[in-house]
């Protein structure tokens, strides 16, 4: 049996924190604060990175595609959360809610594997310097970058399959913001436990190995720039390094507690908020660590701007 057969209305209510109404008004606040960020700060670095010939190499062009993912992630969720709120709705259809979770799934599958793509370049870059250019090739980035969006599309659609054919019996309550794997494991009547080893699984190969590799490729990096004679460019080093990682951890550190535990082991209301954290914090943080660390990023927005505004005169 599978969701679009059954007879109860194809219309979900998404509870969020309907508990307690005082958050509602902080929620929408921190929610457009947030969105209205990673808008511009994507936006931003996607035309930098287009429009300025010198940040044409495998890095930005990584960075390019974070970001274009980053802005799609936030809108599959996002706005739909803040209408529902401004309305006091709390509701979304059949077909919304399928294509929520298959997206947002999608998205997230594929930002994992794209963190982990670029931490290999950057260790290329670091430890393999004369190598750089025959490694990371344009032919091995576009491979790199297809591979990471086909398979995060490919481990979207079997997990939202697996989600999406348990019987629910007419349940329609999602105790969540948005339609999400776990929240809607916990609608089912029938026993989970062999779908949820199944989606155990599949979420191990999409968090943990890319998770693994990035702490590998980091432990070489460390390496290297340690070796680095001069202490200003060990502390420039070291300070790039650990922003990315701060970000890295965030993303992946309550991506894991979601998704490698049981649902039905997962704190309601602190389930919600940590899935804030990937969903929209992470995403929002993306640009502002890429860029405003970014010295290269930052000249190359000047001399954009500048042409802009030149050609507009």
């Amino acid at each position: 049996m599978n969701w679009a057969n059954e007879s109860s209305p194809q219309e979900f209510i998404l509870l969020g924190f309907s508990e307690r109404s005082w958050l509602q008004m902080p929620l929408f606040v921190v929610l457009l604060i947030s969105y209205t960020v990673t808008i511009f700060g994507n936006v931003s670095i996607m035309m930098v990175c287009i429009l300025d010939p010198k940040l044409h190499t495998p890095m930005y062009f990584f960075l390019t595609n974070l970001s274009i993912l980053d802005l799609c992630y936030t809108t599959t969720t996002v706005p739909h959360m803040l209408v529902n709120i401004a309305h006091n709705k709390k509701t979304i259809s059949y077909g919304g809610c399928v294509a929520q979770l298959i997206i947002f799934l999608a998205l997230g599958a594929t930002e994992c594997l794209l963190l982990a793509v670029m931490s290999f370049d950057r260790f290329v870059a670091i430890c393999r310097p004369l190598h750089y250019v025959v490694i990371m090739n344009h032919l091995f980035c576009l491979r790199m970058a297809a591979c990471s969006w086909l398979t995060g599309f490919s481990n979207s659609v079997l997990q939202s399959s697996l989600t999406l054919h348990m019987p629910r019996c007419g349940h329609r309550e999602v105790d969540h913001f948005f339609c999400e794997v776990p929240a809607l494991l916990k609608l089912s009547c029938a026993d989970t436990k062999p779908i949820e080893a199944e989606l155990f699984f599949f979420s191990v190969l999409i968090l943990l190995i890319p998770v693994t590799l990035i702490l590998i490729s980091y432990s070489f990096i460390v390496q290297a720039v340690l070796k680095i004679r001069s202490a200003e460019g060990r502390r420039k080093a070291f300070g790039t390094c650990g922003s990315h990682l701060i970000v890295v951890s965030l993303f992946y550190g309550t991506a894991i507690y979601m998704y490698l535990q049981p649902p039905s082991s997962t704190s309601k209301d602190w389930g919600k908020m940590v899935s804030l954290f990937y969903g929209i914090i992470t995403p929002m943080l993306n640009p502002l660590i890429y860029s405003l660390r970014n010295k290269d990023m930052k000249e190359a927005f000047k001399r954009v701007m500048s042409r802009i505004i030149f050609y507009k005169k």
